[in-house]
């Protein structure tokens, strides 16, 4: 059985993807936890109600569309941190620094608490004064606490199949298996394949085959075979996955290197002129793609010394809050990327080696340098000219000075990071210009003017209402500059404030509603019960449950406990005791009596929760809680609401940094006994040139306007507010004169490559999400075109094999299975030759079928059998004959016999023989080492014998025999036969050698 339901993704313009897999036996994988750039808690309702069902969950790219709520998830869902996860290293890494930076960057990456949320909490206590266009802020997750959430992720390897442990309240997983393949776009991206029974699942949501600069193509095709056939892991699946996000789209002309030339043409004729040019990408996917061409870009246009470059006035920046980290990630995953980049980093290495032996000759030349990285060797990500911003005032005083600039900022969206400030600070210039590197839609769900400012100037892009500018390319093509004309720009300026008076107590209501709904239980009934982490606890200790326990009408209890506990609050009436059931016994002071009569399992017996104490093999645990002093136990949501002179991110047992006193001041700066190391550790020392250590070098020219900047520590206001806060948003306006201009650098498939690979994989049943309508409709209809011979006779009756669910939507895409019993003749069976493989009997057979007669013996002894059946269950005779008529009726059955002469003839030129069996390296080299062969391993996967024959098992599982037939003297094998052959007869021994003639 597999049931697939798209939760976010599924014929919308919105880029977030969430996705639900249901497997046979109650197993659900959850693939991805995207999220757009509003923010809404909305778009999570659905993923709130499987999450107590949730086997294991799957991550695929490290991009918001992907992983933006996966922090939110961890921090407000108290079960979904027990939910095991899995992605490969470079996600992980990477999506841990997209998120600081969201939630360091906007304040809507908290969530806003829903107005009938805050209604309903204020009217459970009694007041009425909410204003409805309160805009709330929860608690968003501290660095730590992202850091923390993304440890508890399982980190996986390419083509290593791999069994996931279930999740708590899982069933079973019946021997599931997951592996992760490459899939281009991002660094780390996954195509994932999930086998599960007689189900094998291919995954595939944004991916890309072209190979770029950074990142390799998907690992779709099989390379050893000519790039010509898919791999066989991801041939033909029982159901395919795949996003139609780009299906209308026509690949560019001239591929990959078209379109770098593209980008710096577009640019090199806006700093011509003195311009800045804006390109808004993401934190920690694509954006390494763009630094990594842009700054090779300007390596090259400075190492040409003739000439006279736009590029060499030209400054190159690239601003993110937590960029710096990022980068550090990237230059120590160097070997997910793709193998130019490997042979680049090894090429410098080598570079420096040499210049270390000679480092005395060429000391002397180095005042003579352009700049201090001038004569140095640089890796693929150690930037010399791109410089990394990470604070809001090196941005203003970057956009305030003139000069040409190249400004890389985040986000694609303009809704959140710098990207947008600095939109709003250079859209009054015509000399300026944006470039959009993907193309934006609105969800259905958005109003027009809740669209981001991305959407609104790719639809002014489209419309192109105030003309085109024309400006020439180095090739000689037009470059098209969309003019804005002096259109009205209004950007939406979000602030987080924190809260004061009524505001707050609305919050204290919120939080204590929402208190109360997780645990109805009341303090204050004078029984001690043990904490919800103790029940956890026990009830996941206990190894074995009753049949009982596992009623079926027991099931979803608690959720139904805590939906009345919500109607309490709405109605202001009490709980029955039909609502706690004998619970109610525990859960109501004063209350002893309690009707059984009719009631089943656990029901009939008086309710005891015993208190056992919490222990590992060290000893008791400790909980910090119960030692904390009267002002820590006085916080709301984790937060002292009394002083907030004190450190709020210093906690019970946490050590501070050297030279810190751990006090911040009112406005939660901390203080500057700390003075900034590298200052302090730098001595200024100028060099030949005037330039002193601690100043700033762009493009080997000395950039005053950093120098103050570069080492500044000071938080922006955002940062500093601590504790419950709101959101306001201020409109301000500004008349639009910058050009728009389009390269797509989205690095997804298009039309070309999915109209291409789909019929190769050639999936028994294909389901498209990841685009909207159009693009879907599209790609449905060439793939039900494409695809007949593959599907199954069911699915060509019903979809045709393809699926196009909506958000919500669950589609059957289970694989069709068809048995048949046939009888072999006993002349067959006496020529079968079977074959032991691992205590497995394996044997071919090729035959004629055809329908024989059943011996009268046998149906004899049928209708025996089945009479006395029906005489010891006292049937009537009539039923009697009607068997024996049937049975008489049905006396042929299909026989499989041995092939006539004249067929066998025809067909022994046709069948190949077959190899069965998995061969291990390891077991063959001690069975030639046991016949006198000399056997040693040589390389990753390659056996040599007798310093002669090679022996490699490729990742597809293929064995490939390297060498030569006859011995040499200087390899003495006692064995008289040669090496070759000897071999080549332990490999067949160890396989099942099936002849198919």
């Amino acid at each position: 059985m597999f049931n697939f339901t798209p939760l976010l993704g599924a014929q919308s313009p919105s880029p977030a993807s969430q996705s639900l897999l249901e497997l046979d036996g109650g197993v659900k994988v959850l693939v991805d936890v995207g999220w757009d750039e509003h923010f809404s808690v909305s778009e999570l309702k659905a993923l709130e109600r499987h999450i107590p069902s949730l086997s294991i969950i799957l991550l695929t790219h490290a991009t918001s569309s992907h992983l933006g709520a996966f922090a939110h998830c961890c921090k407000n869902f108290p079960l979904f941190t027990q939910i095991p996860i899995y992605a490969t290293t470079p996600v992980i890494s990477l999506g841990r620094t997209l998120l600081q930076d969201v939630y360091s960057s906007t304040p809507l990456a908290s969530t806003v608490i829903p107005a009938d949320s805050l209604a309903e909490s204020s009217f459970a206590s009694g007041s009425n004064s909410t204003d409805p266009t309160l805009q709330l802020l929860l608690t968003p997750p501290t660095t730590e606490e992202i850091a923390y959430y993304f440890s508890l992720i399982h980190p996986l390897k390419y083509s290593q199949p791999h069994e996931p442990l279930p999740s708590a309240f899982s069933p079973p997983l019946n021997g599931l298996k997951i592996t992760a393949y490459n899939a281009g776009h991002t660094l780390g991206g996954t195509i994932w394949h999930l086998q599960h029974g007689m189900e094998s699942i291919v995954y595939a949501v944004d991916w890309n085959q072209v190979r770029e600069n950074v990142l390799s193509g998907a690992a779709w095709l099989d390379a050893s075979g000519g790039g010509a056939e898919v791999i066989e892991q991801l041939r033909k699946p029982t159901a395919l996955i795949c996003s139609s996000r780009g299906a209308g789209k026509d690949s560019l002309t001239g591929g990959r290197r078209r379109r770098d030339d593209l980008l710096l043409d577009t640019i090199r004729a806006t700093i011509a002129k003195g311009g800045t040019v804006l390109i808004p990408t993401d934190t920690s996917a694509r954006v390494l793609e763009l630094a990594y061409l842009l700054e090779h870009a300007w390596r090259k246009e400075h190492s040409n010394g003739t000439g006279e470059s736009p590029f060499k006035n030209a400054r190159l920046y690239l601003a993110s809050k937590n960029v710096g980290a990022t980068m550090r990630y990237a230059r120590s995953m160097l070997e997910w990327m793709d193998d130019n980049i490997v042979r680049e980093l090894e090429a410098v290495e080598a570079a420096t080696t040499s210049k270390k032996q000679h480092k005395r000759n060429d000391s002397k030349s180095i005042g003579n340098q352009d700049n201090k990285f001038a004569g140095n060797a640089a890796g693929p990500f150690d930037f010399k000219y791109l410089r990394l911003l990470e604070r809001k005032k090196q941005i203003d005083r970057i956009v305030a000075t003139k000069g040409a600039r190249v400004i890389l900022a985040s986000d694609t969206s303009l809704e959140w990071g710098f990207s947008k400030e600095i939109l709003h600070q250079i859209a009054n210039e015509s000399s300026n210009l944006i470039i959009l590197t993907e193309s934006y839609g609105v969800p259905d769900n958005v109003r027009k003017d809740k669209e981001s400012l991305a959407a609104l100037l790719w639809s002014w892009y489209q419309e192109r209402r105030d003309g085109v500018a024309l400006e020439p390319g180095a090739d000689g093509q037009n470059l098209e500059q969309v003019h804005t004309g002096g259109r009205e720009l209004q950007v939406h300026m979000a602030e987080r404030v924190p809260l004061q008076g009524r505001e707050l107590l609305a919050y204290q209501q919120y939080l204590a509603t929402q208190r109360r709904l997780q645990n109805p239980i009341p303090l204050g009934s004078g029984s001690a019960l043990e904490t919800t982490a103790d029940a956890v606890d026990e009830t996941s200790s206990t190894s074995s449950s009753s049949s009982e326990e596992s009623d079926p009408e027991r099931q979803g209890k608690a959720l139904n406990t805590s939906a009345a506990v919500a109607n309490l609050n709405r109605n202001k009436t009490g709980l029955t005791k039909e609502t706690f059931g004998v619970n109610v016994l525990l859960r109501q002071p004063g209350l002893y009596d309690y009707d059984v009569r009719g009631k089943k399992g656990r029901e009939q017996i008086f309710p005891f929760v015993s208190k056992r104490r919490r222990a590992d093999d060290f000893g008791d645990l400790i909980r910090p809680d119960e030692y904390l002093r009267a002002e820590e136990r006085d916080e709301i949501d984790g937060h002292d609401m009394r002083d907030d002179s004190l450190n709020k991110n210093s906690k019970l047992g946490q050590k501070r940094k050297w030279g810190d006193t751990g006090l911040e001041g009112v406005n939660g700066s901390k203080g500057r006994g700390t003075v900034n190391k590298r200052r302090q550790q730098t001595p200024n020392v100028t060099d030949n040139n005037g330039i002193a250590n601690g100043d700033v070098i762009v493009n080997g020219l000395h950039d005053p306007d950093l120098d103050d900047l570069s080492d500044d520590s000071e938080l922006d206001s955002d940062e500093s507010i601590n504790g419950p806060s709101k959101v306001v948003t201020r409109i301000e306006s500004v008349e639009a004169h910058l050009k728009i201009a389009y390269v797509d650098f989205v690095g997804l498939h298009d039309q070309r490559s999915l109209s291409m690979l789909i019929p190769l994989i050639q999936p028994r049943k294909l389901i498209l999400v990841g685009g909207d309508a159009s693009e879907t409709a599209v790609l449905a209809n060439e793939c039900r075109q494409k695809l007949v011979p593959a599907f199954s006779e069911s699915a060509e009756r019903t979809h045709n094999g393809v699926f196009t669910p909506l958000n919500g939507q669950m589609v059957d895409a289970s694989v069709d299975t068809n048995a048949w019993t046939v009888k072999l003749s006993n002349g067959l069976v006496k020529r079968l030759r079977w074959q032991n493989v691992r205590g497995l009997g394996i044997v071919t057979l090729m035959g004629h079928l055809g329908a024989m007669a059943v011996d009268d013996q046998e149906f004899a002894d049928t209708i025996s059998k089945k009479r006395q059946k029906l005489l010891k269950e006292d049937r009537e005779g009539s039923e009697v004959q009607k068997i024996a008529s049937e049975a008489k009726s049905q006396q042929t059955a299909p026989v499989l016999d041995v092939l006539p002469a004249s067929m066998a003839a025809a067909t022994r030129f046709v069948a190949q023989p077959l190899h069965v069996g998995d061969l291990r390296l390891a077991d063959l080299r001690k069975i030639l080492q046991s016949t006198g062969h000399t056997a040693d391993f040589r390389g990753e996967g390659t056996l040599l014998i007798d310093g002669l024959v090679a022996v490699r098992k490729t990742a597809t599982g293929r064995i490939e025999l390297e060498g030569g037939g006859l011995g040499l003297p200087e390899y003495p094998v006692r064995n008289p036969e040669s090496s070759f052959y000897a071999v080549k007869r332990r490999i067949y021994d160890g396989l099942a050698v099936i002849a198919g003639g």
